[in-house]
């Protein structure tokens, strides 16, 4: 009889204990869930902030290269338009009527080109309302500006269709992802030649920028610390965007910049 009791307690300690451990493991399966659920909340909206914090950037930037375009062409562009004006004017002899008529005349079309200049340079100020129109026409305006230097032979081709789904937050970087691509062509590459394609892959949007400059090695580059050409920055963002940057260069052979972007 003692031994059965014996063997009956011991049986109750041992379902207890067993249930014990059940519930102890419980406990730390829901906390570990409740834990790793917090951690994965905080890092979604840490990135949420970082994601928000450079699409603040982006926007800055491409306002600041927007003002910087203008700057520039108000100077070397509308600047001599208005001042050959002036010089053509300042010139006439009412006393000779033919020649007066002439540089009247030559006075009139001056100005309309200025006008037509300041149009164009009014819908820059609109950034915004070009990406409106699609990353396609944006990315277009731009080739359009670089066209205007005249200082490069420039091949574009834009195969995204005009009904394209877009992605708004994603356009804005990259269109700041464009203009940063071709600063670095302008200030470092000595290119005299630039290819640009747009298309759209398997649900991609890609770009591929291609130059004929000097070129660089992009390994001893992309480990230079004060950012390498503008590199670590431009891979950065692209990610952001779960997107992927190649760089092929080759010294006196120039380089190519090709971008893959999950689009819309």
């Amino acid at each position: 009889m003692l031994k059965e009791q014996t063997d009956l307690y011991t049986s109750i300690i041992l379902i207890s204990l067993v249930f014990l451990i059940i519930v102890i493991g419980l406990v730390i399966l829901v906390t570990t869930y409740y834990r790793k659920k917090r951690i994965h909340l905080d890092e979604k909206k840490l990135l949420h902030q970082k994601f928000e914090a450079e699409l603040l950037k982006s926007q800055i930037e491409v306002q600041e290269q927007t003002m910087q375009t203008i700057a520039s062409n108000l100077h070397d562009n509308i600047g001599q338009l208005l001042s050959l004006t002036n010089l053509t004017l300042a010139s006439i002899n009412i006393d000779d009527q033919e020649k007066a008529s002439k540089k009247i005349n030559n006075s009139t079309e001056l100005v309309n080109k200025s006008i037509k200049e300041l149009r164009e340079l009014a819908k820059l100020l609109q950034g915004e309302k070009l990406l409106e129109k699609g990353i396609g026409y944006a990315l277009a305006q731009e080739v359009a500006w670089l066209e205007k230097s005249e200082i490069y032979q420039i091949n574009f081709t834009n195969q995204l269709e005009e009904n394209l789904e877009d992605s708004a937050e994603k356009d804005l970087i990259i269109l700041r992802l464009f203009q940063e691509i071709v600063n670095n062509i302008i200030k470092h590459a000595q290119a005299t030649e630039i290819i640009i394609s747009l298309a759209q892959q398997q649900g991609s949007l890609v770009i591929v920028i291609k130059e004929n400059g000097i070129g660089f090695n992009y390994h001893d580059v992309s480990k230079n610390s004060s950012g390498g050409l503008g590199l670590h920055t431009i891979d950065k963002r692209v990610k952001l965007i779960e997107g992927t940057f190649q760089v092929d260069s080759e010294i006196g052979k120039g380089t190519q910049i090709t971008l893959i972007i999950p689009y819309p």
